[in-house]
């Protein structure tokens, strides 16, 4: 009989850090969507995105320079494109989303990314798709012609929504070219390659778009926020997530980024979620889940 004081050596001990962790990065990429809003009407669309990767990649370069004969040609040209698809366009759509409307349509848009994931493996690589992530890919853009067809305070929120699934739709690329093209190359290193090229990228669009009077405190402080915890800190603690307990279930804080996206929006600048958000963000994430569910 084991030791009631000493406990079953056979039991497994409770895992209270992934969940702790998978909580943190859910409200850290959350909120990334409440700086977003808070910012991009004093800096731009361009503006705030510069800052944003700029910021995020000198969190990430020390893993670059530790990878740095590893690399070729070859990886850079990957980097920049994949640069492109995954941070300068779509954040780029994102922050034009979030000066337009409030930061929760931009968070449950997001969530499609899954949706367009399994999409483009399926087209361009062959991946299979059973009938129910079929019904479920139905579904959650079914959610994204609700969330587009929503008002808020009679205006229409349509843009923004579309702005947030052309970025997921860029995400979907991403997250399939990086699969396939840069399999060789340490995670954060990729990351910090690819946010480098965006900078690159970007930068004229952010010198010729720069405000003309200086964005007040609040807004850079948000700008710093999204730089430095949503896109390099978040990257470094999702990878490590990764490395932990494994990629299916670092990716099921994919779940809670919508939740805390309009949660954060609701408790810190007064946005309501409405009814179209809820019944589309219901759509979107139940279609995420049973499509993550299959993939398994």
């Amino acid at each position: 009989m084991a030791d009631p004081i000493a406990g079953d050596a056979s039991v497994p001990s409770v895992d209270w850090r992934t969940p702790l962790e998978l909580g943190l990065l859910g409200a850290i990429w959350g909120g990334s969507f409440l700086f977003m809003r808070v910012a991009a009407k004093d800096f731009g669309a361009f503006a705030l995105v510069e800052v944003r990767i700029v910021l995020g990649a000198l969190i990430l370069l020390p893993f670059l320079w530790r990878a740095r004969g590893l690399l070729t040609a070859a990886h850079w040209r990957r980097f920049a494109l994949i640069g492109a698809l995954n941070s300068a366009i779509p954040f780029s759509l994102f922050a034009w989303g979030a000066a337009r409307a409030p930061a929760g349509i931009g968070a449950i848009a997001n969530s499609t990314t899954v949706l367009f994931t399994a999409l483009i493996a399926f087209f361009v690589y062959g991946d299979r798709i059973g009938t129910r992530r079929a019904i479920a890919l139905v579904a959650g853009f079914v959610g994204v012609v609700v969330l587009a067809s929503g008002k808020i305070e009679g205006e229409s929120v349509g843009a923004a929504a579309l702005a947030g699934a052309l970025a997921s739709l860029c995400y979907g690329f991403a997250v399939n070219f990086t699969k396939h093209w840069l399999a060789g190359v340490p995670p954060l290193a990729a990351v910090a390659g690819t946010l480098s090229c965006a900078a690159v990228m970007l930068a004229p669009f952010a010198f010729f778009a720069w405000p003309q009077t200086s964005p007040p405190l609040k807004s850079w402080l948000a700008a710093t926020a999204l730089g430095v915890l949503c896109t390099g800190i978040a990257y470094a603690l999702f990878f490590n997530l990764i490395r932990r307990v494994s990629a299916s279930r670092a990716s099921t804080n994919t779940y809670l980024v919508p939740l805390f996206g309009v949660g954060w929006a609701w408790l810190l600048l007064g946005e309501e979620p409405t009814a179209t958000m809820l019944t589309a963000g219901a759509l979107i994430l139940g279609s995420v889940i049973v499509s993550q569910r299959e993939a398994r």
